[in-house]
């Protein structure tokens, strides 16, 4: 598939910090300035962005006004989630696509904002970026994605939990996904084809293995898998020691994936969980599961 790869940010460039899902604490908020500003950035935060309604960052028309207000605005060069949370979900079909398409830029983000991204793929075929700002190694991770504009290779963390499940192969498709939840809960509600990709994975735990399992199930039932490349597994964090009568997340995943007859590759470190390394959504990648490997393309041009 076709991918629109924005241009690259560049010393000088304003970019809009925006809150599409919950709101930042202050801390969170001055911390993110902080560091796009040692980019060499100027940094613009959106006018609802400490909004608050509920564990949301203000009404749904305020938040997706501060999207579309950064999507049109011609001088804005990068879209910047504050944070993850709830409430992406609830506006992410109602961005302005023309105003995305005329004059395409980053999205930076992941969690909640996986809704978004999954839109605009759907909608505008537009890379994107899976991460944030917290922690030096997510920074420098996303920094890099945004400024130089460099294909990345990730390699299989062997310490990583999802590290050990792996199905032989290789893969090339363009690189999609996130959020397993939200992914699951996008069937019927505009996940995007993923004929032709390889689907990137990762979650916290926030139930149990039962929970994992249904998500990918449903994705599986639903037909949504059908056409795909390739998986590759980022973090699953509060797993580590977690078991259902003797299964862990582990097992859940291998008998899920196993069948699809597709590569899979584990032991991405990408994903919740402290400073995980920020990755390209859209660009063509290629999985090399018995070499560890996981090269995606830039994100901007």
């Amino acid at each position: 598939m076709d991918v629109v790869l924005p241009p690259r940010v560049r010393a000088g460039d304003r970019v809009r910090l925006v809150s599409p899902a919950s709101y930042p604490g202050e801390d969170e908020l001055a911390d993110a300035v902080r560091v796009l500003e040692s980019w060499g950035l100027v940094v613009e935060v959106g006018k609802h962005a400490m909004d608050r309604h509920g564990y949301m960052a203000g009404r749904d028309a305020d938040r997706l006004a501060d999207l579309d207000d950064a999507y049109r605005d011609p001088g804005v060069r990068a879209v910047i989630a504050t944070r993850g949370g709830a409430g992406a979900y609830r506006i992410a079909d109602d961005l302005d696509f023309a105003a995305v398409r005329a004059d395409p830029k980053p999205l930076v983000g992941f969690s909640d904002i996986t809704n978004l991204h999954l839109a605009l793929w759907r909608h505008c075929r537009i890379a994107g970026i899976h991460g944030f700002l917290v922690g030096a190694r997510s920074a420098a991770a996303t920094r890099s994605l945004l400024i130089e504009g460099e294909p990345v290779v990730l390699h299989r963390d062997p310490d990583a939990l999802t590290a050990s499940v792996q199905v032989s192969g290789v893969a090339r498709g363009n690189l999609v996904g996130g959020h397993l939840g939200t992914l699951a809960w996008s069937v019927g509600a505009g996940l995007p084809s993923l004929a032709g990709a390889i689907l990137f994975l990762e979650a916290p735990r926030a139930v149990g293995l039962g929970h994992v399992d249904r998500q990918l199930t449903q994705l599986a039932r639903s037909g949504s898998l059908r056409g795909l490349r390739g998986v590759a597994l980022g973090r699953f964090p509060g797993f580590e020691d977690y078991t259902d009568r003797d299964w862990t997340v582990l097992d859940v995943l291998r008998d899920r994936l196993e069948p699809l007859g597709v590569p899979v590759i584990g032991g991405i470190d990408a994903g919740h969980g402290d400073d995980p390394v920020s990755i390209p959504l859209g660009p063509i990648a290629d999985l090399d599961a018995d070499a560890g490997t996981l090269t995606v393309g830039p994100p901007v041009r």
